[in-house]
């Protein structure tokens, strides 16, 4: 019976192994160790595949993916649970103790994903960071059935953690090591910037390609009808938009920047308020507070001036420190400006975007080698952008040609005047800026990856 009993468990092991190791040419998958729905590079990755691929995204659940990824029927979600979080306020040596437990959950969860519940694809196209444990996983995993790795590298891992620990901690340069072993041994890799393609290759002999983030083709300019359909569904959601402000009033069908009736249509407001919007993550590397601090000096400014406009400023996005800033603004008494969190359907950010007259980036990178997506989004959709300065920002925002640079909250207010004084008839710099960003917008994120990309993961190359 026990020589039966291993006759079959070989039999049953060389059958599975072979089954793991049947890749499948068509098919592809993408893994995200963190929420897909907030990672658009990922979903415009699984997008530009699913024309030639069947693709498996394996990720946290979270927020929502863009209606085109839902609807796609080539493309197919599988959700790794997440790891209990422990509750605030306990001792930094719980986290420290409970760091490892995570790491082990999460590596079962991810192991029996990527090993029992989705076919064996040609290649894995992993996100990274986060690093651990996802990329000695994949690595693992791509080995044992078969398939090429490919990582697309946003950031550097260890220099996030680095942040809360600081730059000499034991996890800090476990998370280093990991990256640099198992990042080596990738079969290729992509990155952002061309600031960390020299970095990796001088730091760790990693030969990757720059593919640099583009808006897909829905960030757009838009509209004046879809503005005005935009503000009133938001205002319907969020009543404090529809206050009044600055002796601006909103009546009938008008909102604080568009009004409509039967013989025009809709129509921008000829005193409509200057419309703000900054993505943030609510994490370490973009401090709000600069942000927070330039309003206040605004606002100041505003009070003394009869040419500058009443601001109003959406911030999007979800993090850690966005209930500490919320309750910040609700302790301002502002009457020139006014600041709203909100988190937006995918489908309505595009149309924000479009519909905004200045875009704020506050991102200044832990590693100083990637850039804000955001700011890719905002040029995609025809929005300038004042952008918080750091070393590769140079890639995209080209100070007084497509954005303006600042280092401080009093540098902000500054580049907020200079672009709003005589709004919304005579502000020569913000239209200059404007035309520039118009103008560059033929190159999107379908011909970038097309002409980068898919040689490598469509080709094989």
């Amino acid at each position: 019976p026990l020589a039966m009993f291993v006759e079959v468990a070989l039999v049953v092991s060389v059958l599975l192994l072979v089954w793991l190791r049947k890749a499948n040419a068509k098919h592809a998958c993408i893994v995200v160790l963190g929420d897909f729905g907030r990672s658009p590079r990922m979903q415009y990755h699984a997008l530009s595949l699913a024309s030639d691929f069947t693709v498996s995204v394996v990720a946290n659940g979270g927020s929502k993916p863009h209606e085109n990824i839902v609807e796609n029927p080539n493309i197919r979600l599988f959700t790794v649970p997440v790891c209990p979080s422990l509750p605030a306020g306990l001792p930094k040596i719980a986290f420290l103790l409970y760091a490892p437990v995570k790491v082990l959950f999460q590596s079962a969860a991810l192991c029996f994903v990527l090993l029992l519940r989705i076919r064996t694809p040609a290649f894995f196209l992993v996100q990274n960071p986060p690093s651990i444990p996802t990329l000695p996983l994949v690595w693992l995993v791509a080995r044992v059935r078969g398939a090429r790795m490919v990582v697309d590298w946003h950031n550097y891992g260890y220099s996030i953690l680095s942040l809360a620990l600081g730059t000499t901690h034991i996890l800090v340069r476990i998370a280093a090591w990991i990256e640099r072993v198992f990042g080596a041994r990738a079969d290729r890799a992509f990155c952002v910037t061309d600031a960390m393609q020299r970095d990796l290759k001088t730091r760790w002999g990693i030969n990757a390609i720059t593919l640099h983030d583009c808006a897909p083709d829905h960030f757009a300019p838009t509209p004046i009808a879809q503005r005005h359909e935009l503000f009133t569904r938001l205002q319907a959601d969020t009543p404090a938009l529809m206050a009044a402000l600055a002796g601006r009033q909103v009546t009938g069908t008008d909102t604080l920047f568009t009004t409509s009736n039967t013989k025009d249509g809709a129509t921008a407001r000829g005193d409509r308020a200057a419309l703000l919007v900054s993505g943030t993550s609510w994490t370490p590397d973009e401090d709000f507070g600069i942000l927070l601090d330039a309003l206040v000096d605004y606002e100041k400014r505003a009070t003394a001036s009869v040419t500058l406009p009443p601001i109003v400023c959406i911030i999007t996005g979800k993090g850690p420190q966005r209930a500490y800033y919320e309750e910040k603004i609700t302790k301002l008494a502002l009457v020139h400006v006014r600041i709203l969190t909100m988190w937006l359907r995918a489908e309505d950010y595009p149309l924000l975007l479009g519909a905004a007259d200045i875009g704020v980036s506050l991102h200044t990178s832990s590693s100083g080698l990637d850039l804000p997506m955001k700011v890719v989004d905002m040029f995609g959709a025809g929005l300038p952008v004042c952008a918080a300065n750091f070393a590769c920002l140079h890639e995209l925002v080209q100070d007084r040609q497509n954005g303006l640079v600042f280092s401080s909250a009093a540098e902000l207010a500054n580049c907020l005047e200079e672009l709003l004084t005589g709004f919304p008839s005579a502000t020569p710099l913000l239209d200059s800026l404007k035309t520039t960003v118009l103008a560059r917008r033929s190159r999107t994120w379908t011909t970038t990856w097309n002409a980068t990309a898919r040689p490598v993961l469509v080709q094989g190359k």
